[in-house]
């Protein structure tokens, strides 16, 4: 049955981390000077995102070697992805951001650890001193206002092991643009001057432009509106809470408990949901995270509103370039009462989690975008989903190897549950699970566990 992850019983605070050096890498053939349009999708994603890259060593490959074939390999995917040199700034006519692909370079700093990968322990445990292996504020090099749009540290470890850290503003992709990327980035750390690019990227982000004029065809009950212009706010916060104190847990399903979860799901009452993984998952989580809000029982008929992320790729008509490198997810979300999703089968909760997922077509997406272009505002709903799961970020192909874990750095939000991947060792089926990050005050934490445990059992 689905198992509470049991971290180390300690966990090391400082990585013991020194910064050799700084640089600027520029793009290793002249690009045109141009400003970037974004998206209405892109627009209210104004903050950094840290993903974690751990290699085990390779004697081929010393870190020395590697770092200087990254150096190289980012100077040229620099090139068609010139807006990762670039700077953010607000076109004042239009009062939108932009970037303006100037050139200014990406930022690429060189670390050591004086500890090993196996003494800075497990790696799929959140440890909040991975911090330290991607430095993306107060970087001696750079101006006060000056703010890359992409970090890139490598942290070379005692055993000759390292960890390469990014550190992107979320603006320049999403998850599956990021994961080409680094396909990219990889294709060119190869010892080939003449080696194509695995995937060539489409940068062209008019393809997401809104409707002239804009149509909002559907009310977005999952959106929010802003107060202030989002012209006025350079980074306006997406799910601001109060600062709090909250416990964070691990909660892992192992393949057998998502298969049985499947099982759970197959209702004869709601025969055309899509009975995935991540609508089983998704539809675990937002019962046991709705059930274990303070005074549940005094209002039953609380409506609880998951969100999740839904890509629009193939979803629109015609369909996104694959390699399209903005943003090109979509929230979507599921409502019900915190009555239904006690004491309702489990099978109707994924249907409509499923139903949430079916309901972002070509003209649902296009309205929501549209919506942006009039209103402003942000996904609204109880807690956000936002799943790592799949991503598939280990299973790049370097020079020196696959990574043994790619994670997120992880924040502390009571408004954001994480789905990230176990460890792939190869061997057993042990990658096909999930490992559910929550993070919530001490009476909801105590709450949302027994519910996992409960929910698992009947």
């Amino acid at each position: 049955m689905g198992t509470l992850y049991q971290p180390l019983e300690s966990t090391i605070q400082d990585l013991k981390v020194t910064i050799h050096d700084t640089s600027l890498v520029f793009p290793s053939q002249e690009t045109q000077r141009r400003p970037m349009f974004l998206s209405n999708i892109d627009q209210v994603l104004n903050f950094d995102v840290q993903t974690l890259h751990f290699f085990n060593a390779n004697p081929e490959f010393p870190p020395e070697i590697v770092r200087e074939r990254l150096r190289i390999a980012l100077s040229r995917v620099l090139v068609p992805y010139d807006f990762l040199a670039g700077r953010l700034k607000m076109n004042q006519e239009s009062k939108r951001l932009e970037i303006d692909c100037n050139c200014a370079g990406a930022v690429f700093l060189v670390a050591s650890s004086e500890l090993t990968l196996e003494e800075i322990g497990d790696l799929v445990y959140p440890n909040p001193a991975f911090r330290q292996l991607i430095v993306h504020e107060n970087i001696d090099l750079l101006e006060k206002d000056d703010k890359p749009l992409c970090i890139i540290q490598v942290t070379s470890f005692k055993c000759g092991g390292f960890a390469m850290g990014f550190s992107t503003n979320h603006i320049t992709f999403d998850g599956i643009s990021f994961k080409i990327f680094l396909q990219n980035l990889a294709s060119q750390a190869f010892d080939d001057d003449n080696k194509p690019l695995a995937i060539v990227p489409c940068n062209d982000r008019t393809l997401l432009a809104a409707r002239n004029p804009p149509r909002v065809t559907f009310p977005h009950v999952e959106l929010l509106k802003l107060e202030v212009p989002i012209g006025e706010e350079l980074n306006p916060k997406v799910f601001e809470t109060l600062q709090e104190e909250l416990d964070f847990k691990i909660f892992r399903l192992n393949s057998s408990d998502i298969s049985s979860l499947k099982e759970k799901a197959k209702d004869e009452n709601a025969p055309d949901a899509k009975i995935t993984g991540f609508n089983v998952v998704t539809s675990y989580v937002w019962r046991c995270k709705a059930l274990s809000r303070e005074n549940y029982e005094e209002n039953p008929e609380r409506i609880s509103t998951v969100l999740f992320a839904v890509d629009i790729r193939t979803r629109l008509n015609p369909p996104l370039p694959r390699s399209y490198t903005g943003n090109a997810v979509l929230t979507s979300y599921a409502s019900a009462t915190c009555h239904e999703l006690e004491e309702g089968p489990f099978g109707k909760i994924v249907d409509l989690v499923s139903q949430g997922g079916m309901r972002m077509n070509d003209e649902y997406a296009r309205s929501a975008i549209d919506w942006g272009e009039i209103y402003k505002g942000f996904p609204n709903g109880e807690f956000l989903i936002s799943s790592w799961w799949k991503l598939g970020f280990s299973q790049v192909e370097y020079p020196w190897g696959k990574p043994k874990y790619s994670c997120p750095v992880v924040c502390h939000r009571k408004d954001i549950i994480l789905l990230f991947p176990n460890i792939d060792d190869g061997i057993s089926n042990n990658n096909d699970g999930v490992n559910i990050f929550v993070a919530l005050p001490p009476k909801q934490m105590e709450k949302f566990e027994s519910y996992f445990h409960k929910f698992m059992l009947v």
